[in-house]
C-alpha cells in the first residue's frame, strides 16, 4: 500500500509541477526579466562611468544558458523535478500520519499535512530569508545566504517534530487543545529565538524597485502555493477514492494506518 501511495504523490507532484510552471511562467518570469534588465543597467552605468575614470570596463560574463532555455525548459525541468519529490516525500509522510492524528479521513489528512508543510518548509523559512529576483544579494555570499536559509529550515522542521513529540506527551495529562496549544507555543519559541540568534541578511541594492522586489516575492509564494494546495487536494481525493474502493466505504477500513 505504502508503495502505491509513493507512485500516487510522485504522480500528483507531477501534475503540481505543470501547475506550478504555468504560474511561474505567467507571474515568475516577468519579474525577473525586469530584475535582470535592472542589473544590466547597473552594470551599464558602473562600466560607463569606470571608463569616464580611464578605468578599463569589465567584459561581460558569457552567458553560459540563455535566458529564454531558462524561462522555459530550465523552469519546467526544475519545477517538475522538485514538485515530484515533494509529492513522493509527502506520501511517505502521510503512510505515516494517517490513522494518528485523529479520526480524519483521508482528505482532511492530506489538506492538513500540505499546510503544515506550507508553513513549516516555506512560510517559517520564507519571513527570516525571503526570495530575492537576480541583482539582488552579493555573489560571494551566496554560499553564506544559502546555509542559512537551510539552516532555518532543518530548524522549524526540528522544531515541529518536538511540538508532535510533545503534544502526544502532554495529551494524556491535559486535555488534547491545551497540549495543542502548548506544543504550538514551544514551536513558536524556537523558532522566535532562531530568528533572533540567526544573522539578518540585507543585500537589496540602492535604487532597487520596491514594487519589483514585492511581486516577485508573491510571485514565489503563489508557486509554493500552488504546488502544496494541489498536492493536498489531489493527493487526498484520489486515496480517500482508492481507499473506499479497496474497503468498500467501511469506516473502520479506512481509518487503519498504513506504518504500524
Amino acid at each position: 500500500m505504502v508503495r502505491a501511495l509513493l507512485i500516487r504523490g510522485m504522480l500528483v507532484g507531477l501534475v503540481a509541477g505543470l501547475l506550478v510552471f504555468a504560474f511561474g511562467r505567467l507571474a515568475g518570469e516577468p519579474q525577473v526579466d525586469r530584475a535582470i534588465a535592472f542589473e544590466t543597467a547597473m552594470d551599464a552605468a558602473k562600466a560607463k562611468a569606470d571608463m569616464a575614470k580611464g578605468m578599463p570596463g569589465m567584459a561581460p560574463e558569457p552567458e553560459i544558458v540563455s535566458r529564454e532555455v531558462q524561462a522555459s525548459l530550465g523552469l519546467f525541468t526544475g519545477v517538475v523535478v522538485y514538485s515530484a519529490a515533494f509529492g513522493g516525500l509527502f506520501a511517505l509522510v502521510f503512510a505515516v500520519a494517517y490513522g494518528r492524528i485523529g479520526n480524519l479521513r483521508p482528505r482532511a489528512v492530506s489538506a492538513l499535512l500540505a499546510l503544515g508543510g506550507f508553513l513549516v518548509l516555506y512560510i517559517v523559512p520564507n519571513l527570516k530569508y525571503p526570495a530575492n529576483p537576480p541583482s539582488v544579494g552579493d555573489p560571494e555570499t551566496i554560499g553564506l545566504r544559502t546555509s542559512l536559509y537551510f539552516s532555518m529550515i532543518l530548524i522549524s522542521v526540528a522544531a515541529t517534530v518536538l511540538a508532535v513529540v510533545a503534544q502526544r506527551r502532554l495529551a494524556p495529562r491535559l486535555d488534547g487543545w491545551s497540549a495543542t496549544l502548548l506544543a504550538a507555543a514551544g514551536y513558536l519559541a524556537v523558532i522566535v529565538g532562531a530568528d533572533f540568534l540567526l544573522p539578518a541578511i540585507n543585500e537589496v541594492p540602492d535604487g532597487f524597485p520596491a514594487v519589483l522586489l514585492w511581486r516577485f516575492r508573491m510571485a514565489s509564494l503563489g508557486m509554493q502555493a500552488v504546488m502544496w494546495a494541489t498536492i493536498g487536494l489531489l493527493f487526498g481525493a484520489l486515496t480517500e477514492r482508492a481507499m473506499a474502493a479497496r474497503f468498500r466505504l467501511s469506516p473502520q477500513g479506512l481509518m487503519q494506518p498504513f506504518v504500524r
